[in-house]
């Protein structure tokens, strides 16, 4: 439930919603909403839509038993309450919400950022340039929400409606200038971001990915070609001319639109001087000048997104010294290729990884930088959509030289399932090991690398990333980071004595 912070009087539908049609009033004055039919509150307005595991058209009455005061729908329901009939509840929800929040955005430079694989770090490092430009900024993705000075972790990519407007209201409230928000597929489609303007919109790339909830790629590129319709008369784009699939939103734009790439000719480019496993430098070219940038994320990858946020930086008018430095500032992402050291000899890092995409760049990156074998452990918890198994297993196979199946740190309904969906994607089985348990598995893949090493640790990422808690309390890093540590303290008291 969003309770009304600034609306004295409530929030008018009639002019809150105006493709609306009012049956049992003539208007309806909300001071508060719920999109939950068991959390309804005496007083609240009831929004009744489909969020995939209850339909609110089919459970109005138990709002009503909580006390609703009116009903937004999209039919006419048998209550005797006012109802607000409307084209779209999702909308409608997220609409309402940001009204009677006061509507915080408008008091912002709101960013938007999209995309399939990028999307956490390319708004971490806006959110970095713009700190290092001394703007007060807060920010909402799969790590946390914060107000610029709480950070909370995050139950889910992109907040539903109640908690976005309550997120944006306290960076308001906070005196944050700017927000930057990461935008997952689902978020858009549900509307979730109704009610907000955004003064940039940023494309990292498109993959096939979601097919199992948006039913077609088509209907995956459309829902994230949604957060290009609410840009501002002024707001501009960002998109990654590397990336042949965004040519997709490109066509469709009419807004200012900014490129970036590596390859392809883009108005802000960049030329790697040179990577190792622990940082990479590059030369970020914009115009006629050009600046090194050292950062100690590695991988291509990461440059391009670099670049997408470089752009959001110089578009709001931050020099290149400033923007190099924030990118600089952000010195690693949780979960996202992490290194871990503890004074090995070889590479150990920790990445979510939990798509083939995704994988296979990971995978092809540290391929750069290792002169020795490239190592993979990889499971998840949650079910990826049962076509992409395969696809992962096949990656593991022909980018690594030595793969271990295993399984998440929660364990989903069929783990063995999973496995076994994965070796359907080897040509030779035999190549793969399988060890079920995930601190198990990562312990025996440490155990074999050798001097030159890197060992990639995917799937998972960290926790507090609205991820399920693992069995032990320990993620990736955890485990992983104790292993490396008690091995080097066990290698001092061999050598001591």
């Amino acid at each position: 439930m969003l309770q009304e912070l600034d609306c004295a009087g409530g929030v008018s539908l009639r002019q809150l919603l105006p493709p609306s049609r009012i049956f049992g009033a003539q208007d309806i004055r909300a001071l508060s909403c719920c999109g939950d039919a068991r959390r309804c509150r005496p007083g609240d307005v009831f929004v009744a839509f489909d969020d995939g595991e209850q339909d609110g058209h089919e459970t109005y009455a138990i709002a009503l038993e909580h006390g609703a005061s009116a009903v937004i729908a999209e039919r006419v329901l048998p209550v005797r309450v006012p109802v607000c009939v409307v084209p779209n509840s999702h909308e409608a929800y997220g609409e309402l919400c940001q009204a009677l929040a006061g509507n915080p955005a408008d008091s912002m430079t709101l960013v938007g950022v999209t995309g399939t694989n990028g999307k956490t770090t390319t708004s971490m490092l806006i959110a970095g340039i713009l700190k290092a430009a001394k703007q007060r900024t807060g920010f909402l993705n799969s790590i946390g929400r914060s107000d610029a000075s709480e950070t909370k972790p995050a139950s889910r990519t992109t907040p539903a409606p109640p908690e976005l407007a309550t997120w944006l209201a306290r960076m308001a409230s906070n005196g944050c200038s700017h927000a930057v928000a990461e935008l997952s597929s689902q978020g858009l489609v549900q509307r979730r971001t109704a009610g907000l303007q955004f003064d940039a919109a940023v494309l990292t790339n498109l993959r096939r990915d979601h097919i199992d909830y948006h039913g077609s790629v088509l209907n995956y590129r459309n829902a994230k070609a949604r957060l290009f319709q609410q840009l501002k008369p002024h707001g501009f784009a960002v998109i990654n001319a590397d990336d042949q699939a965004s040519q997709f939103i490109l066509r469709k734009l009419d807004c200012p639109v900014i490129t970036v790439g590596q390859r392809e000719p883009a108005e802000i480019t960049a030329t790697v001087i040179e990577q190792f496993k622990s940082e990479q430098t590059f030369l970020l070219h914009a115009g006629n000048e050009s600046v090194p940038v050292c950062t100690q994320i590695i991988g291509r990858h990461h440059i391009a997104n670099c670049l997408s946020a470089a752009v959001v930086g110089l578009v709001m008018g931050i020099d290149l010294m400033t923007i190099v430095k924030g990118l600089e500032s952000v010195g690693h992402i949780s979960g996202r290729m992490e290194r871990i050291e503890c004074g090995q000899e070889f590479g150990v890092f920790v990445d979510m990884a939990d798509n083939p995409d995704r994988l296979a760049v990971a995978l092809k990156e540290l391929r750069r930088v290792t002169t020795g074998r490239v190592l993979c452990v990889f499971g998840h918890s949650e079910s990826r959509p049962v076509e992409d198994r395969p696809m992962l297993g096949r990656v593991i196979e022909r980018a690594a030289d030595l793969g271990v199946l295993t399984g998440g740190h929660a364990p989903p309904a069929q783990p063995l399932q999973q496995i076994h969906d994965m070796l359907d994607g080897y040509d030779r089985v035999a190549r793969a090991h399988v060890i079920p348990g995930r601190a198990n598995a990562i312990a025996w893949a440490l155990e074999q690398a050798r001097p030159g090493d890197s060992v990639l640790i995917a799937g998972e990422g960290r926790r507090g990333f609205g991820r399920e808690e693992t069995i032990s309390g320990k993620d990736d890093y955890d485990l992983a980071r104790e292993w490396l540590y008690q091995t080097a303290q066990e290698s001092q008291v061999l050598a001591f004595n």
